[in-house]
């Protein structure tokens, strides 16, 4: 397991955008950003694998949001753009020990604390 900070939320407008980072302690293999809404389950919204080919978008963000990783500085990235009123929620970086990607959150040994992001309309 490693330790995992994320940064950059915050209140944007719809239509913005923001970028989250997330530092790892450690080497990392297969990472991802989930979201949980008030009331709402966790979900899988983007990952990448340790060679970053073929990254994961969920239906909800994808052509919007961009996941990329820097193995150097052991950080993962989430561009946001076009942000929707439906996209706020508490923003959660995790890391799986697994090569492969993994949509469900079981499958990841290593979560941040979140940051919230709120898109107001």
């Amino acid at each position: 397991q490693v330790q995992l900070v994320e940064s950059g939320g915050g209140l944007v407008q719809a239509g913005g955008s923001l970028r989250l980072s997330c530092a790892a302690s450690g080497r990392t293999f297969s990472m991802g950003w989930f979201r949980q809404a008030p009331g709402k389950e966790r979900e899988l919204i983007a990952a990448i694998s340790w060679s970053g080919e073929t990254p994961y978008y969920a239906d909800s963000v994808k052509g919007r949001f961009t996941i990329s990783r820097d193995n150097a500085k052991n950080t993962v990235n989430l561009q946001m753009n076009s942000l929707k009123p439906k996209d706020t929620a508490v923003y959660y970086c995790a890391a799986s020990p697994a090569k492969v990607i993994f949509t469900t959150p079981r499958h990841y040994d290593s979560w941040g604390p979140g940051t919230q992001v709120t898109v107001s309309s």
